[in-house]
């Protein structure tokens, strides 16, 4: 079973945190340990050295032997050390144990120093971690040699101490670094739970948001509860929620448009045919219902070619051919083959004589499409005996080309929509004047695929105008 994110964030972290403090803890560990183990040799050199400064007394007659036992048996008591005499043999001579003290022998005596360890290094006060051939358990040891007048090495001064004293000191101290570290973990883990949940709260969430998207439901929005990149991730998917509810939108609406528009000159194409050819429909009046069916099958050839241009467009298979012409020309070209069009519908046509000739490189054919879809947008929807305007302009990298229509216009609510796939404002309307919803995303992407843009700006029941610009 594979965990989930919380999970996964959640034990990592807390892995993380415990290892740390485990790294932490040896490292803290190794340095006391020897930072301990320093200071206990230095403690037991120095015993050394106090006792080998109480023979030279003793040698001296200073003190006497009995007073210089129990010197010894003090020092090892505060120290908390072992002290012992071996003469040149290995032999323990003196203790400084309280067995000693009593009965003048010991455990330490009963043993035999080896030579090796007598030797040290080379008669030198030496420090070591070892048994002395005496203790079963290792020991700290520090020794140093007892020399006579001709600095001949007649004995040799140990002190030792069990290991086991540090390690419970080194435990006492781990003990107190785990008790105290308890709280600040037991925080640190309720933290982290804390900011784990929130943090991938929005992301289960967005899953569960998401799968409800992949059944249809689109009604799931995700809670900004943060200004950070989860908070920006929140924000960012109900926008795209949104999107899709209105692409959505569009889809069925484009799809009921089109299963209408296939529908309808089916029919009527199928009706007069069938007439026509069943005898129904007098022969000097089949000229007439053949013209409404030519018209009809150029109505289904419109929409087939508008289908096929916006596959094209998104799956990036068209290729642009760019060619020198006049843009002028074409434009004059597109508005004379729709004369009937606006002779029909007594529109005004103002700002065409006034245009000069301006040369563009780009692909003549798809320039041809973006400006017929214009024309034919004003045509559609300009009221009858309205007014189409045109103006053309250019500097010395781009031209700009204004077309503007009266009528009612485009809502301001709507604007940012107007160049979307499926689009239809007035759907009453709509209906009325066959379109589809992609002749202007159709022309906004021949545009940006040309390096150029195309802007609309409208007021309801007065006018719409839309701007091209095209580099030169």
């Amino acid at each position: 079973m594979k965990l989930k994110l919380f999970k996964k964030y959640f034990f990592t972290t807390s892995l993380i945190i415990v290892f740390s403090l485990s790294v932490m803890m040896m490292i803290l560990s190794f340095a006391l340990n020897n930072h301990l183990a320093k200071e206990k040799y230095k403690s037991l050199s120095k015993s050394c050295t106090e006792v080998t400064e109480y023979i030279a007394e003793l040698s001296d007659g200073e003190i006497g032997e009995e007073d210089f036992v129990k010197t010894l048996n003090a020092i090892a008591s505060v120290s908390d050390v072992d002290i012992l005499i071996s003469d040149s043999t290995g032999t323990v001579i003196v203790c400084g144990c309280d067995d000693w003290i009593n009965d003048g022998k010991c455990f330490h005596s009963e043993k035999i120093i080896s030579n090796e360890v007598l030797a040290g290094k080379g008669g030198q006060a030496s420090f070591r971690l070892g048994t002395l051939d005496i203790y079963k358990n290792p020991h700290y040891i520090a020794s140093e040699p007892i020399k006579d007048s001709e600095n001949n090495r007649i004995g040799t001064v140990f002190s030792t101490a069990p290991l086991s004293s540090i390690r419970d000191l080194m435990l006492t101290i781990i003990r107190l670094y785990l008790l105290s570290a308890i709280i600040p973990i037991i925080l640190m883990f309720f933290a982290i739970y804390t900011m784990t949940y929130r943090m991938t709260k929005p992301l289960k969430l967005m899953s569960e948001a998401s799968k409800a998207m992949a059944k249809g439901d689109f009604s799931k929005r995700i809670p900004v509860t943060s200004d950070d990149e989860i908070g920006e991730l929140a924000v960012s998917f109900n926008q795209m929620t949104n999107s899709l509810v209105q692409l959505e939108g569009m889809r069925k609406s484009f799809v009921a448009n089109v299963s209408h528009e296939l529908k309808t000159p089916m029919t009527t194409i199928g009706g007069f045919i069938d007439g026509i050819l069943d005898g129904t429909i007098e022969p000097e009046k089949q000229h007439y219902y053949l013209t409404v069916v030519s018209d009809e099958v150029k109505r289904l050839s419109r929409l087939v070619q508008s289908m096929l241009s916006m596959a094209k467009l998104e799956s990036g298979e068209f290729v642009l051919k760019p060619e020198l012409f006049d843009f002028r020309e074409l434009l004059c070209t597109i508005v004379i083959s729709q004369e009937q069009r606006i002779e029909s519908q007594k529109l005004n046509i103002s700002g065409l004589d006034e245009i000069q000739s301006i040369s563009v490189n780009a692909d003549r054919d798809l320039i041809h499409q973006v400006i017929y879809n214009l024309v034919d947008n004003a045509i559609k929807f300009t009221d009858e005996s309205g007014t189409i305007d045109f103006k053309l302009k250019k500097d010395s990298k781009k031209l700009v080309f204004i077309i503007t229509n009266t009528g009612k216009g485009i809502p301001e609510n709507e604007l940012p929509y107007v160049f979307d796939r499926f689009y239809k404002g007035d759907k009453s309307r709509s209906a009325v004047k066959n379109s589809t919803g992609l002749g202007l995303y159709i022309v906004k992407t021949i545009l940006k695929a040309h390096g150029g843009s195309i802007t609309v700006t409208s007021r309801e029941n007065d006018f719409t105008s839309f701007s091209v610009t095209l580099p030169l």
